[in-house]
């Protein structure tokens, strides 16, 4: 006769194994990611994993730096640039793999403070602003050069130029605004999203007609061609479920 204990032991090992078994080919893929991304990631890696078995490895950058270090051999699977150019950089040098590039969001800038500011829009923020003006290096951050495309069409880029201060990235950018070392900066939109709301400060959402959209691609790379998790990331991010998180960090998303 079985006892309940036997019965409990038995049915426990049942669901063991099924773990087991659905868990069998999970995997781990190696990620790329540009900084202002960060937030976005850290609520879709778990979700991926609920979803896949498999576990994400994001490292974060500037779009430029981590393009550089893919070039020279890093052991990155997938690239998640901050610009529609790196991605197809890839696949020119030999490193991405062809036609699996794809926009995954459309990234927002935004000018943020801490603390309030008078003026009713950036512009006049900008003008009244005494204190240093954080933003991300425009050579290596794509939300840099479209801090610089702001200001030149507003026409304030040259008298802000003694003001301005240049972050890594734009997770630094951030960074400077946050410790009180910048006054303002322009930021990614989900950046200050990601923030309680009663730590949030004010910001400022620049139009986009201020600059060029920033269309981020995603790519596999030729590193991750054959890695199940790899492929199933890229496919995870085109899913309508991937889709509505990356939407609630501020980003647009391209049907």
């Amino acid at each position: 006769m079985l006892t309940r204990f036997t019965l409990v032991r038995a049915f426990s090992a049942t669901i063991i194994a099924l773990f087991l078994a659905s868990h069998a080919h999970a995997g781990e893929v190696l990620a790329a990611v540009s900084a202002n991304f960060t937030s976005t990631i850290q609520a879709l890696a778990p979700d991926f994993e609920a979803q896949t078995g498999h576990r994400l490895k994001p490292s974060f950058g500037s779009t430029g730096k981590l393009y550089a270090q893919i070039t020279h051999g890093a052991p990155f699977e997938v690239f998640l640039a901050a610009d529609d150019v790196r991605g197809k950089k890839t696949i020119e040098a030999g490193v991405g793999v062809p036609g699996s590039n794809f926009v995954y969001a459309s990234g927002r800038l935004a000018l943020w403070s801490l603390e309030p500011v008078p003026g009713e829009d950036g512009r006049q923020w900008l003008e009244i602003n005494k204190g240093k003006l954080a933003v991300a290096n425009p050579k290596t951050a794509p939300y840099g050069a479209a801090a610089i495309q702001a200001m030149q069409s507003l026409k304030l880029y040259d008298s802000l130029q003694p003001q301005l201060v240049f972050g890594e990235n734009i997770s630094q950018t951030y960074q400077f605004v946050y410790s009180g070392a910048a006054t303002l900066g322009f930021v990614a939109l989900s950046q200050v999203i990601a923030m309680d709301e009663a730590e949030r400060g004010a910001y400022w959402l620049v139009p986009q007609s201020l600059y060029t959209p920033i269309r981020q691609e995603g790519v596999l790379l030729s590193k991750g061609q054959d890695n199940p998790a790899a492929v199933a990331f890229i496919d995870y991010l085109k899913s309508p479920r991937a889709r509505s998180i990356i939407e609630s960090f501020g980003y647009n998303v391209e049907e």
